[in-house]
């Protein structure tokens, strides 16, 4: 039986503990009759790498939050676990949770796996908020699924926020994102769950030949068309990415700070 507000299909998310992009991201990416319901993925470890392992380790303690919730799609809202775990554990991990649940789950990783591959891209950009050794075990991951990266644009972070990616500024990924300028590419990923990516899609769905997507765009499509049955394709991804359905739900999250009283005016 359908729940009220998602009669055509609950997503459980697993969002690493931090982040401050997944829910908002996704309540405005998710179409009619879709909603999700949150659980953390907790680490107490001190590094990023640590940390994203502690995650993929924990992923079965991690759904137990959800109880008897009637889901239709697992999403892990994490990239950067999978680059550490490597494509043979992930697909494997992957097919134990889907055997033991009975619904579909999959990583931001392969979720952006499974749009590359609807696309047909093979020499891919990557736009990437991580620091040098995540990004290096990135590149890895992309190259073990068979993808030519041919150019990496690195996202300025700064150390001193409560988290560097999370911090990070749209303007910021689509500064990172306006220096890939390879006209050869046949696709970019802007990487991470944490790196606010919908604003520069929705300015730049594309550049040269090339269609931009995201971690959270491809995740996101990639339950819908799980919950609908249908076999992923390069059309409805690029549906996604003209974000026809989703920017005016992205329009009214925009938020500008009320203009200060005027000292000294009279009431009225």
């Amino acid at each position: 039986m359908p729940v009220e507000y998602a009669p055509r299909g609950l997503v459980a998310t697993l969002t690493p503990q931090a982040n401050t992009t997944v829910e908002p991201e996704f309540s405005i990416l998710w179409p009619a009759g879709v909603a999700m319901i949150n659980g953390r993925l907790m680490s107490p470890k001190a590094t990023i790498e640590e940390r994203l392992v502690d995650y993929f380790d924990q992923l079965d303690e991690a759904l137990r939050q959800f109880a008897n919730a009637p889901i239709d799609a697992i999403a892990i809202a994490c990239t950067g676990a999978s680059y550490l775990a490597g494509v043979a554990r992930e697909h494997e991990t992957l097919r134990r949770i889907a055997a033991r649940t009975g619904v579909p789950a999959f990583t931001a990783a392969s979720a952006v796996v499974d749009a590359l591959n609807a696309l047909g891209a093979r020499r891919i950009g990557l736009v990437s908020p991580y620091p040098a050794t995540l990004t290096a075990a990135s590149v890895g991951y992309w190259q073990a699924q068979g993808f030519d990266v041919a150019s990496v644009a690195e996202a300025k972070t700064d150390a001193g926020q409560f988290h560097p990616i999370y911090a990070l500024p749209a303007s910021g990924a689509m500064a990172a994102l306006d220096t890939l300028t390879d006209s050869d590419l046949d696709a970019i990923v802007m990487l991470g769950t944490g790196m606010p990516t919908l604003q520069p899609i929705s300015e730049r769905p594309r550049i040269g030949r090339a269609p931009v997507m995201s971690c959270m765009l491809c995740l996101a499509w990639r339950a819908v068309t799980a919950i609908d049955r249908e076999t992923p394709s390069a059309a409805t991804l690029l549906d996604w990415i003209a974000g026809a359905a989703w920017r005016p739900r992205l329009a009214a999250h925009a938020w500008s700070p009320p203009e200060p009283a005027i000292a000294g005016r009279a009431s009225r």
